[in-house]
């Protein structure tokens, strides 16, 4: 299975998926079309699932993001806490000191899916 690797723009978010089970996605997600954007990434996470042997890390550096992109980052979430067993999915969730909205996002998505987030703060 080949990883995936997009670069980020202004608009779309640097996303790196490796077979070895380290997802990061970083940067804005502002797509005028996410299903465009997000479409392949959430192909690629349901073949990866059927075929993964160990856990998966899964950096979420989201600067800012839209409501379509909440949408399929809820939607790829979701898929990977279905498909993982307890412990086997470690979800980093990053935010910039002060960006209290980006931290309760990441609180919402935490409660609502009943996953544990390590929730880190930078500079």
């Amino acid at each position: 299975m080949d990883p995936i690797y997009i670069e980020g723009t202004n608009r779309t978010p640097f996303v790196s998926l490796d077979p070895t089970g380290k997802f990061t996605i970083r940067g804005r997600s502002i797509h005028e079309n996410p299903s465009k954007f997000f479409d392949p990434i959430v192909e690629w996470i349901k073949l990866y699932l059927t075929i993964r042997q160990d856990k998966i890390i899964f950096d979420i550096e989201l600067e800012y993001f839209n409501s379509g992109s909440t949408r399929y980052i809820l939607e790829i979430l979701r898929l990977l806490r279905e498909n993982s067993e307890e412990n086997t999915l470690i979800v980093n969730w990053y935010f910039e000191d002060g960006d209290d909205d980006l931290l309760e996002r990441g609180q919402y998505y935490e409660s609502i899916l009943k996953l544990r987030f390590n929730f880190i703060e930078f500079e």
